[in-house]
């Protein structure tokens, strides 16, 4: 008889964001009259349509695929050349970052690749993680064994070490203890959920951490072009020693709306070797080889076109339109006596919850009191508890409904 892999049954509860969808489905059926009306500041999905530059790229690769003479099947395992080679002159070399094209591995979304890459890792493996923390890294470990066992009342694995980010440390972690055995560190910046960002000297301190003890910093830089203040580095290869100790994860959901069209990539330096002297990138090409088929033609080359000087004319419009939402909320929330952080350099507002209320309490409330829609912070880690995050990519007329309507509770 078989038997289900038990490391899954390990998992608490649902995922959060079906947990936040099904919570807004049984409101909506018990209040029907109000559910056309609910803004919703939730999950972090695009509203603007893909760029101009990006419709006609991707219609110029239907067309070819309708002809023999330029159709194409399988991509190619990593990716295209014309995509790989356009992502480090724009997204590398031009910020003094090393990387080559042999190093970027073309998916279909940083999610993907930020579950799958500790499969490259031996299963002892020991992670630390931002707390609070985007619900993947932990849940990915958990699947794989990694994380031992679940203390409901507290919210922490056993076999996790957890990086407490406060308003009393910037809401960005501070080094983990040496002695802790740590292998894998999980960074994300600009941060999700916080928006917090981290400058150069702080990255290159834990570039010099995991050098030192032999860690691995698994770096999400999913949120990268939203930064605007010249001195945060916008990679984590613009320090020095990191290719020799960091994986970056990227993405074009956010940063050109490709959340329903799928399309990111990883940079596993060559640099990066275990203790053994195994390559590490080579062991993400096999893998990678093994399980996936590569990104469609059409849609590498719709990522091609963001390259272009159009397409990063028209994707910078599109990122200023999502961070005047930001700035908007972000006002509005302190103009209403609200305790709030982020939103600046990221497209996240992150607020203290009123009246001690709970994360849940305050989600809650706001549905149904005036019908907005946020992201409990306890859904991203125990230190969330109390804090709420809010979105920056619904439309305008949504950003400033949802602050009218906030102001009046």
């Amino acid at each position: 008889m078989f038997v289900a892999n038990g490391n899954y049954l390990k998992l608490p509860g649902d995922y959060l964001f079906s947990t936040v969808a099904s919570k807004i489905a049984a409101y909506c059926e018990e209040h029907p009259e109000k559910a056309a009306g609910i803004v919703r500041l939730g999950i972090g999905d695009v509203t603007q349509p893909l760029a101009p530059s990006v419709i006609r790229a991707l219609h110029k690769a239907v067309d070819e695929m309708a002809d023999a003479s330029t159709f194409r099947g399988y991509a190619p395992d990593l990716g295209y050349d014309f995509l790989r080679e356009a992502i480090v002159a724009h997204d590398f070399t031009a910020h003094g970052a090393l990387v080559s094209p042999e190093e970027v591995f073309v998916s279909d979304g940083a999610k993907s690749d930020s579950a799958n890459i500790q499969e490259i890792f031996a299963a002892d493996s020991r992670i630390a993680v931002c707390d609070p923390v985007y619900p993947v890294y932990v849940d990915s470990n958990v699947m794989a064994g990694r994380t031992g066992t679940y203390d409901k009342a507290t919210g922490l694995w056993s076999d996790v070490t957890y990086m407490p980010c406060t308003c009393e440390n910037g809401f960005a972690p501070d080094l983990p203890d040496p002695d802790a055995g740590i292998s894998l560190i999980y960074l994300c910046f600009p941060n999700n959920p916080t928006g917090a960002v981290i400058d150069k000297p702080h990255l290159q301190a834990w570039v010099d951490y995991a050098n030192e003890h032999g860690a691995v910093i698994i770096y999400d830089a999913a949120y990268e072009a939203y930064i605007s203040d010249p001195s945060l580095p916008h990679s984590i290869y613009e320090c020095e020693g990191a290719r020799s100790c960091a994986i970056e994860i990227r993405s074009f959901s956010k940063s050109a709306g490709f959340t329903g069209t799928r399309l990111g990539y990883t940079v596993v330096p060559s640099d990066l070797k275990d203790a053994q002297g195994t390559s590490m990138r080579d062991l993400w090409a096999r893998r990678h080889g093994t399980k996936f088929n590569g990104a469609p033609y059409i849609v590498q080359r719709a990522g091609e076109a963001v390259y272009s000087p159009e397409g990063q004319s028209e994707t910078a419009a599109q990122i200023a339109y999502y961070m005047e939402n930001a700035r908007i909320i972000l006002s509005g929330l302190r103009e209403a006596g609200y305790e709030v952080s982020g939103g600046e350099n990221a497209p996240y507002i992150w607020l203290k919850t009123p009246a001690g209320l709970s994360s849940w309490d305050f989600f809650d409330s706001l549905l149904d009191t005036v019908q907005v829609v946020g992201t409990p912070g306890s859904g991203f880690g125990p230190s969330g508890q109390g804090y709420f995050r809010l979105t920056a990519f619904g439309s305008r007329e949504s950003a400033l409904e949802a602050v009218r309507r906030i102001k009046l509770m």
